[in-house]
C-alpha cells in the first residue's frame, strides 16, 4: 500500500485518474484489452471526472460494477447504475462493455449472473473508495474475508446508511435501503492493481485505521494493506490523523 496525499480533492482525483489510466493502458498494451472495476459515491467524483478525460482507448475496456442497492430502480437519484452511466459510461467514447448490477431483479440470481461474468475475467484495475465505517464496497463490518463468491448479498449497517443519507442521496434514513449486492472482499483483492481514492475529513478515522491499524474484518478496508499493488489517494483532511505523513 502506497499513500499519496494532496492539498485539494481536484489534485487528488486527477492524480488517481492518471494512475488508473496508466495501468489500464499498460494492460491494453500487454493483453489487447483491459477489465476494470468502478465504484461510486462522493469519494469518486473528482477521480471519475478526470478519468473520462484520460487518453485511453475505451473500446478495449470492459467495466464491472462494484455494488448496487437491492430494490432501487435505476431512475432513483441514488442508483449506482444511474451514477455510473451519467458520470462514466456516457462520457467515454465507445466503451467495450459495462456489466451493471441489476438490483431490481432476484438478488441471488443476479449474484450468480454477474459472478459468472467476472469469474472468467482478469481484473486489471479496481477503482474504489473507503467508507466512513471502513467498509470496502458494501462489505460493512464484520466483513466476510473468506467467501469465494464474487458477488454477495449484504446487510447495510446504520453507519453505512447514515453516510448515504449524509451525502445527500436520500431524504431520510428510512429511505436508505437495508440490503445491497456487493462485490466480495476476495474478488476485489484479486485485482492486479487498486486505485483507492478517499477524500474528506469524515473519512479520517477510517483511513487511519485502514492504513495503520491491524488487518481485521471489523475494519474491512484494512485488508488493502495486504495487496501488493495498491495506491491510496487522499486529500489532506482525510490524511489528518495519519502518524507517518
Amino acid at each position: 500500500m502506497n499513500l499519496n496525499i494532496f492539498k485539494t480533492k481536484a489534485e487528488m482525483g486527477a492524480a488517481a485518474a492518471r494512475q488508473a489510466a496508466a495501468w489500464i493502458n499498460a494492460a491494453i498494451a500487454e493483453h489487447g484489452e483491459a477489465n476494470i472495476i468502478l465504484a461510486t459515491g462522493a469519494s469518486q467524483f473528482e477521480m471519475l471526472s478526470s478519468l473520462v478525460k484520460q487518453d485511453v482507448d475505451w473500446s478495449k475496456v470492459t467495466a464491472f460494477h462494484l455494488d448496487e442497492y437491492i430494490g432501487l430502480p435505476d431512475s432513483h437519484p441514488a442508483s449506482f447504475r444511474k451514477y455510473l452511466k451519467e458520470r462514466f459510461a456516457d462520457k467515454v467514447a465507445g466503451l467495450k462493455q459495462f456489466h451493471y448490477i441489476n438490483g431490481e431483479g432476484t438478488p441471488t440470481a443476479e449474484c450468480v449472473r454477474v459472478g459468472a461474468l467476472i469469474r472468467t475475467s482478469h481484473i486489471d484495475v479496481a477503482c474504489i473508495g473507503i467508507g466512513e465505517n471502513g467498509h470496502l464496497a458494501f462489505n460493512d463490518p464484520p466483513a466476510d474475508f473468506d467467501t469465494d463468491e464474487p458477488y454477495i448479498i449484504v446487510n447495510l449497517d446504520e453507519a453505512c446508511r447514515r453516510q448515504q443519507l449524509g451525502e445527500g442521496w436520500f431524504p431520510t434514513l428510512d429511505d436508505v435501503p437495508t440490503q445491497a449486492i456487493s462485490m466480495s472482499i476476495k474478488q476485489i483483492m484479486k485485482s492486479a492493481a487498486i486505485v483507492c481514492t478517499v477524500p474528506d475529513v469524515r473519512k479520517a478515522v477510517a483511513v487511519q485505521k485502514a492504513v495503520e491499524g491491524p488487518v481485521t474484518h471489523m475494519l474491512p478496508s484494512s485488508i488493502l494493506q495486504q495487496h501488493p499493488r495498491c495506491e491510496v489517494y487522499m486529500d489532506e483532511p482525510a490524511a489528518a490523523l495519519l502518524s507517518n505523513r
